[in-house]
């Protein structure tokens, strides 16, 4: 085998050597054989170790939640509305890029993060970009009241923060105090639907609620409708 190898080396030579006026043959031949003892070693080596394998993706630990709490994983369905089973009715192309109206005014739903249109007047875009922050959020009764910046939300609470976000409201509301909030009817680009039970928030055609749905429970992005009997609507002077 050394011997074929060496012809094989000898061949090459030859060839260089007839291209260069046969001069530095000798030179060549050992120039040959060393690079070609290296390359048997890269390849003995290659073939001995093993590559690393990919390390797989770990989930945070207590700690790492505690000091940031978007490390969250996000909440199961069950609560705080109808269970609704952990199956997809979008298609692929619906979930990255979807908007629920036809209309050009309508927000742009994202891999779950709303995108404000482009004419949205600022008190709107702002609600927008505040509500995205909190999406995937888990639903706890009476989260968001406390303080506007929290680690979990209730209904109210996230209604709240998005209204906040477009500098509408100077404080947490409670889904009663939504009721009266705001003057009566739907409103052009905002409106709060609220009872004393529950509330949810329509901006730009999307709708911003905490129940349940194929992804979780907390607050985020809707673009289905729901019914919206027995509810009071309210929207900002305005908008």
């Amino acid at each position: 085998m050394e011997m074929l190898q060496t012809a094989a080396v000898l061949q090459v030579v030859v060839a260089l050597a007839g291209a260069s006026g046969g001069n530095r043959a000798v030179a060549t031949i050992g120039d040959g054989l060393a690079l070609m003892e290296a390359r048997q070693r890269v390849e003995r080596t290659d073939s001995a170790e093993p590559r690393p394998a990919a390390k797989k993706a770990s989930l945070p630990s207590a700690a790492e939640i505690a000091a940031d709490p978007s490390k969250l994983p996000p909440a199961s369905a069950g609560s705080n509305g109808t269970h609704v089973p952990h199956t997809s009715s979008l298609r692929r192309d619906q979930i990255f890029a979807h908007r629920r109206g036809g209309s050009g005014s309508s927000a742009i739903l994202l891999t779950g993060v709303a995108l404000a249109p482009t004419d949205a007047p600022a008190a709107v875009a702002g609600a927008i970009d505040a509500a995205n922050t909190i999406v995937g959020r888990p639903y706890v009764w009476g989260g968001g009241h406390a303080s506007f910046y929290s680690n979990s939300y209730d209904c109210s609470g996230a209604v709240s923060f998005a209204l906040f976000g477009g500098g509408l409201i100077p404080r947490p509301l409670t889904s009663g105090d939504l009721m009266h909030w705001g003057a009566p009817g739907p409103g052009r680009w905002i409106t709060v639907y609220a009872n004393p039970g529950h509330a949810f928030v329509e901006i730009a055609g999307l709708r911003f609620d905490t129940v349940g749905d194929e992804q979780g429970t907390g607050p985020r992005w809707h673009l289905a409708a729901v019914s919206t009997a027995g509810f009071v609507a309210r929207h900002p002077p305005g908008l």
